[in-house]
């Protein structure tokens, strides 16, 4: 007896290659993340932009003839000529080799995948939290997300449960074998027992919506004269992974932008990615803009609320103290406080200073109060993910 199909088998015969794929993807983004952060066209974006990233091409396993050249019976590459039993080294890298001559072996293959920014949240960001967020109470916000919830009878191939659709077919042919009178039971037995349109089992989905606790995230940026452009950029990259960070996490979260000199005010997020400022540097100035608007929208018995602070660690000595009594009262008022200083290890540090405000917070030991230091590009990733206690 023939059984025909009338369509093709559901399985996906892909869904090993798309894994190879996308850990190719991943291991790339992680590999070259800082040339990602440090791409200057891709900073202040929003998660439409796309970046085109190399990934390594899979090799395929197969099996190579040589040409019997001298009656060798050892397989050896072009120009070598090994031995039975012979040892053979390690594999020199390609970090081993010098580059200052042109080469003449044949190199590895590279394609450009093109990514959009939140398709790059999603590699990146997705087992980081915002550490300590708790339920605050009165004002609550609703987030809706698609979830899986059971089965049902119709829906598309795709969503068809292969391992649902087994069982119910097990379970009708264990009825049937027990019914003793069915004719067609044995004709099943001696072929085979086919699949039913009423075994099928697809997986439902449904918008399940969840109240989220209220979170407020303060960016607070140096722009004063001593933040050169090579240090803005490390800043401006840093708050660029936080912003990216918290809107693939968090739809409904508010940020706050303040930029400041000896004075600080509020800005629009283009203005604070995009524009830059002169001056002197009180550091507290920002302190202060953020604990006054903390005091006019922001209560603590209702939002969670985190403040990342950016600077060079530059101030103007007579204002230290007033600083570090200001964050340490902004300690007890957020789950979090962090201060980045930016100080490229190319730069002397300044005679003001004497290792900049990190030092003047050193004896600060708290959980709720870090401190980091990036000195470069390359270190801009690797403190983020010390800060939201990501693995690197």
């Amino acid at each position: 007896m023939s059984i025909f199909r009338n369509h093709k088998t559901s399985a996906d015969r892909s869904a090993t290659d798309r894994s190879r794929h996308k850990e190719k993807i991943k291991k790339a983004i992680h590999d070259g993340i800082h040339n990602i952060v440090s791409n200057e066209s891709i900073i202040g974006q929003d998660g439409k932009k796309k970046i085109r990233i190399p990934v390594r091409g899979i090799k395929e396993y197969r099996f190579v003839y040589g040409s019997n050249e001298k009656n060798k019976k050892t397989g050896s590459a072009p120009g070598k000529n090994i031995r039975r039993g012979q040892i053979i080294g390690p594999r020199k890298s390609a970090a081993d080799k010098k580059g200052d001559k042109a080469g003449k072996e044949a190199g590895e293959e590279f394609y450009d995948v093109e990514i959009t920014l939140e398709e790059l949240s999603h590699y990146l960001f997705d087992d980081l939290n915002l550490p300590d967020l708790e339920k605050k109470k009165f004002k609550k916000i609703l987030s809706n997300k698609w979830k899986r919830k059971g089965y049902k009878d119709a829906g598309i191939r795709p969503r068809l449960s292969k391992k649902e659709t087994l069982k119910n077919k097990i379970r009708r042919q264990k009825i049937a074998k027990s019914l003793e009178n069915d004719d067609s039971v044995d004709d099943c037995d001696n072929t085979r027992f086919p699949f039913h349109k009423d075994d099928l089992k697809y997986k439902n989905i449904k918008q399940s919506t969840r109240e989220n606790s209220n979170a407020v995230i303060f960016f607070i940026m140096d722009t004063s004269g001593s933040m050169t452009n090579d240090k803005k950029f490390i800043a401006r990259s840093f708050f660029f992974l936080l912003y990216h960070f918290i809107r693939h996490k968090y739809n409904h979260t508010e940020i706050v932008f303040i930029s400041h000199t000896i004075k600080a005010k509020e800005v629009s997020e283009d203005d604070f990615f995009k524009r830059g400022s002169s001056g002197g540097t009180f550091i507290s100035s920002g302190l202060e803009k953020c604990l006054e608007i903390c005091k006019k929208r922001y209560h603590k018995e209702n939002w969670n609320i985190y403040t990342f602070h950016c600077s060079d660690g530059d101030n103007w000595p007579e204002d230290n103290d007033k600083s570090i009594s200001l964050s340490l009262t902004l300690r007890d008022l957020c789950q979090l406080y962090c201060f980045i200083q930016v100080s490229p290890n190319s730069e002397v540090e300044s005679m003001w200073t004497d290792g900049g405000m990190i030092k003047k917070y050193e004896p600060i030991t708290d959980s709720k109060f870090k401190v980091s230091n990036i000195p470069d590009k390359d270190h801009v990733w690797p403190e983020f993910l010390k800060i939201f206690g990501g693995r690197i």
